[in-house]
């Protein structure tokens, strides 16, 4: 950020809020800050006028007219400093239309703190340092466009790529020569995306911070914000110019601290549901068993039997239902991934052979060392290698696992050619309980990503109907 003071105006039409946010600002160090304030829409806009600020904060509600209104007008009359959108409650629909209208972010009051703040504050200095750059001269743009770790690219209208940055081989894996021979679209996952992206070229002629998938030459999938706006050379010829931020980490991030507030609220609801079913099943078990003694007969025995056989039935699910919520302290240790996966492997042979699966292994020929805790891990495997098998058909399978090295990470996949999934379950794959088979609980593939997690290791998972599915899982490697 900047060295001299960073100008703020906070417009809010509540003047506690502009005291709570401002606490929070001036709590971030290394960096001063004059912070003034406005509670009106149109005072704001003289303000605004006056580019006197830096940055400036804007709420949603302001009296009868909106935020968004009030950055979508500034900015329309060339404002060029960023605009930052608060709201009292998180929605997708307000973030979209602060997007839409040029915000560079959208928080949630409530949400708020100094370190986000502070983060917040920097991305959109830098953000909007850098947008005020490209336009503003040649030399600035070159520079900028050759150091920035975002993916920055010029393109034809087609979004044949033109001229690309360094940064592009990180993001993309194509050496710039090969990324010049593609469109965009051809990185894109989702038809549905380019298809958008074809229609707001056309009626608009940019595309302000859309959520996109990318898939790189490897195959790996990364989500990004794609920045596109059309502009016209001295020769009159239009190109697009483009911006592909990655935030792959802040997605899974954002998933794995989701999946781990549902397995412990999973969790919490189970061992209740265990506490109140098991004490009167005990009360059922032992007085059946009392009553075993005292009344004669073979119809009697029967029910008895039914009562005892039933109740252990239960039991059984009760702890399989807490499974899941009970992954233990672990013990790492550096083990090789190798060996845990044949181990895994050898756990699950008897299904294998029985269905006649062709299994395939293709592993790196060094030993993959990762910080494990071997029986738990091969727990984890194995959920997943089962799963694999039960989706296939019988002597038609194919598996193949493979283990491969990316700078400091291994690599696992585990591949069938089975019946796949259907793509609005795929998001529920690892949610406790969830199942699609007719005897299934829902329980391995949540257990399986709560062994991964506490592994700190990342899975992911591909699928389509009558296809196959293939699991990534990504494992850090121990260092030298």
């Amino acid at each position: 950020m900047k060295a001299k003071p960073i100008r703020i105006l906070i417009v809010d039409d509540d003047e506690d809020d502009f005291f709570i946010i401002s606490e929070y600002i001036n709590q971030i160090e290394d960096q001063k800050f004059e912070i003034n304030w406005c509670n009106s829409y149109s005072e704001a806009g003289n303000k605004i006028f006056e580019s006197i600020y830096d940055l400036y904060f804007v709420d949603y509600i302001l009296g009868a007219k909106t935020g968004v209104e009030l950055i979508h007008e500034s900015i329309e009359n060339n404002c060029e400093e960023p605009f930052i959108l608060l709201t009292g409650n998180g929605n997708r629909l307000v973030d979209r239309k602060a997007m839409q209208s040029g915000a560079v972010d959208y928080l949630v009051k409530s949400e708020l703190s100094a370190e986000k703040l502070e983060r917040c504050i920097r991305y959109s200095l830098e953000r909007a340092s850098s947008i005020k750059a490209l336009r503003k001269s040649e030399s600035k743009f070159r520079n900028i466009f050759e150091k920035s770790k975002d993916t920055l690219f010029i393109a034809n209208e087609n979004l044949l790529f033109m001229e690309v940055n360094h940064a592009s081989y990180k993001l993309l894996e194509y050496n710039i020569a090969e990324l010049l021979s593609k469109t965009l679209y051809e990185l894109l996952v989702n038809v549905v995306d380019r298809k958008a992206i074809k229609r707001q070229l056309a009626d608009t002629g940019d595309v302000p911070d859309k959520e996109i998938e990318v898939k790189t030459k490897n195959g790996e999938k990364k989500y990004c914000i794609l920045t596109l706006s059309k502009e016209k050379n001295t020769k009159g010829v239009y190109y697009i110019q483009g911006i592909i931020h990655d935030i792959t980490a802040l997605k899974k991030t954002e998933k794995e601290k989701l999946m781990i507030e549902k397995m412990d609220v999973a969790s919490r609801l189970v061992r209740i549901m265990a506490h109140e079913v098991r004490n009167p099943l005990n009360n059922i078990m032992l007085s059946a068993e009392q009553l075993e003694h005292v009344i004669d007969g073979e119809e009697s025995q029967i029910c008895f039997d039914i009562i005892k056989r039933n109740s252990k039935r239960i039991e059984a699910i009760m702890a399989e239902l807490l499974n899941p919520a009970n992954a233990g302290q672990l013990s790492l240790e550096k083990r090789s991934l190798q060996a845990i996966i044949d181990e895994s492997i050898d756990a699950a042979i008897d299904r294998i052979k029985l269905r006649n699966i062709d299994l395939q292994k293709d592993y790196i020929d060094e030993p993959a060392w990762v910080m494990a805790d071997q029986e738990k891990l091969k727990i984890a495997l194995l959920n997943i290698i089962i799963n694999a098998v039960e989706a296939m058909q019988e002597n038609e399978g194919k598996l193949t696992i493979s283990i491969t090295r990316k700078e400091q990470q291994y690599i696992l996949l585990i591949s069938d050619n089975g019946c796949g999934v259907s793509e609005e379950n795929l998001p529920l794959l690892f949610e406790p309980y969830f199942t699609s088979k007719h005897k299934g609980m829902g329980i391995g593939l949540a257990s399986t990503h709560n062994i991964l997690n506490y592994h700190k290791a990342y899975i992911s998972v591909e699928s389509q109907v009558n296809k196959g599915t293939t699991f990534t899982v990504i494992f850090n490697k121990v260092k030298d």
